[in-house]
């Protein structure tokens, strides 16, 4: 392997590659960078044996060849040297047993590992890819993943769910997460998106969903999907990321949503940011054993309050507009401040079906984009001396 290159063309790929591998700890193979000369470019190879990242970048080639090198070391090799400096010859000795690394008079040598332990990565799917806006996926991923469980042991529930629908005699994209008091559904019109999905959707694990995140752009990507991987290609062809998929039986959300069209529900419409405002505030007097906001309701307003034993008691009124039978409820303060936070419109409403049955969040700006969480149990004696400080 030998070749020259521009330091500025192939830094973002190797942190790209850098990302997705343990910096220390696991097996050795998972902390290897791959470079990979052939057809006139540089290929930049790395995998923590679920996700794969290759990237394909401009090299003047004098001879081709493959090596693995400690990935994390060679990445921050690379970012400290400068562009202004002069090309990179990047080459393997004449025993292909140490990468060397020049810039004009900077010489580096890493070892180089054990070829056997390269295993050939997923080949894109040429057939039946969809081109997507990057930009949008990175939205939805933003809007979804907060309300997915951190806990792989929870199997669906720590996954996205993309599933296609009908309604009303449109084809759209249904996008789920859920982590047992919190639930997110974003839906949106994309028949190629529609069509590449199987009919029981796809689960993709929220741990891949960072990385996947950082690898984006607002470009347009090229999405394919196999039996057991999904794939993302980059306009130009340079860049795949590829992530593996679950089969776990998502859970039937439908019972608990149909809830918040019953004849019965109380509503509440807020200024969004004057709420959050007001939560942030009262937020400072929870503690670890009373972290809710208490709602009550009273003409043309929501008083929202809490109390801490060591740190005393909080109490706001902001304008609203109430219509129910709901005297008072209570919601975790940080949770309801991260919903809020993921909305764009300037009101929000509040669809509430009882004191601990589940709150729908939506608002008009926010199309086809709806939050659900859960109240907290409402402590009487907590709450009565609360009324009487």
């Amino acid at each position: 392997m030998f070749l020259k290159v521009n330091r500025d063309e192939i830094i973002e790929g190797l942190q790209k590659s850098a990302n997705i591998i343990p910096a220390k700890t696991g097996a050795a193979f998972l902390r290897t960078i791959w470079l990979q000369c052939e057809n006139g470019s540089l290929n930049v190879m790395s995998t923590d044996s679920n996700l794969e990242f290759m990237g394909s970048y401009p090299a003047a080639l004098e001879g081709e060849g493959l090596a693995g090198v400690q990935g994390r070391a060679f990445y921050d090799l690379v970012k400290q040297l400068r562009s202004d400096q002069g090309e990179l010859t990047i080459r393997t000795d004449e025993a292909n047993q140490n990468v060397l690394v020049e810039q004009k008079a900077r010489k580096y040598k890493f070892p180089v590992n054990d070829p056997e332990w390269f295993q050939k990565f997923s080949t894109f799917p040429e057939d039946n890819t969809v081109y997507w806006s990057g930009d949008f996926l990175h939205e939805i991923i933003e809007k979804i993943s907060f309300c997915i469980s951190d806990e792989d042991s929870m199997e669906a529930i720590a996954c996205i769910y993309f599933v296609p629908r009908e309604k009303d005699g449109v084809n759209t994209v249904e996008v789920c997460g859920l982590n047992g008091h919190q639930f997110a559904m974003l839906n949106f019109v994309n028949d190629d998106i529609h069509s590449m999905l199987p009919e029981e959707g796809v689960l993709i694990q929220k741990k891949y969903l960072a990385e996947l995140k950082k690898w984006l752009t607002a470009d347009e990507i090229e999405l394919a999907i196999s039996n057991k991987r999904l794939f993302f290609r980059t306009g130009d062809k340079r860049e795949t990321f590829t992530l593996p998929l679950s089969y776990y039986q998502y859970p039937n959300y439908n019972n608990f949503l149909s809830r918040l069209n019953d004849d019965n529900v109380s509503t509440l419409e807020v200024n969004r940011l004057d709420l959050v405002d007001a939560l942030s505030r009262v937020a400072l007097f929870n503690t670890d054993s009373n972290r809710c906001a208490y709602f009550t309701f009273g003409e043309g307003e929501v008083t929202i309050s809490a109390q801490g034993q060591e740190t005393g008691t909080a109490r706001e009124s902001i304008d609203a507009g109430f219509s129910g039978d709901m005297a008072r409820i209570a919601f975790p303060t940080r949770n309801l401040i991260e919903i809020l936070n993921h909305f764009n419109s300037a009101t929000v409403k509040f669809t509430l079906t009882g004191t601990e049955a589940p709150c729908g969040v939506t608002g008009p700006d926010d199309k086809d984009y709806q939050v659900i969480v859960m109240p907290m149990m409402i402590q009487e004696e907590t709450y009565y001396t609360e009324e009487n400080a």
